[in-house]
């Protein structure tokens, strides 16, 4: 028959349960989080420049639109970590995250004329404003 074992609450080795965990290997790595999209924007008198940081994010992943004088920059993060030893796995990780910023400009651009450069984390965008639309007064006959 199995022997039936009562729990002491007061038998409790405090030092022992306090200090256990001190002895374990551990390694400290902090938590991260989704990219911010940090831009500056500059205005020129036929086009606007914009310098985009999205650091940690591959070119294929980031999407960038335009809609007239609004545009919007995305930027998705993934990330898979394993790490190995002796050919066993000794820890596997993965990040997903997602970021988009959106702006509106003071006057329309013109998409067919944008450019778009990565690297280094830097996003550089040049968008061309549209030629402005002349008023015509119409006379009546």
């Amino acid at each position: 028959m199995s022997q039936l074992r009562v729990n002491n609450p007061f038998d409790v080795d405090l030092f022992d349960d306090a200090f256990r965990g001190f002895l374990r290997p551990w390694k400290f790595e902090p938590m991260t989080q989704a990219p911010t999209i940090k831009i500056d924007l500059t205005e020129h008198d036929d086009s606007y420049a914009l310098k985009a940081e999205i650091p940690g994010v591959r070119k294929e992943d980031i999407d960038v639109r335009i809609e007239g004088n609004l545009v919007t920059i995305s930027a998705e993060v993934k990330k898979d970590k394993e790490e190995k030893k002796n050919g066993r796995v000794l820890r596997a990780e993965r990040e997903y995250g997602y970021a988009s910023r959106s702006f509106t400009l003071a006057s329309a651009v013109d998409d067919s004329k944008a450019d778009a450069k990565y690297s280094n984390g830097v996003l550089e965008l040049v968008l061309p404003k549209k030629a402005t639309s002349s008023t015509k007064r119409l006379t009546i006959a």
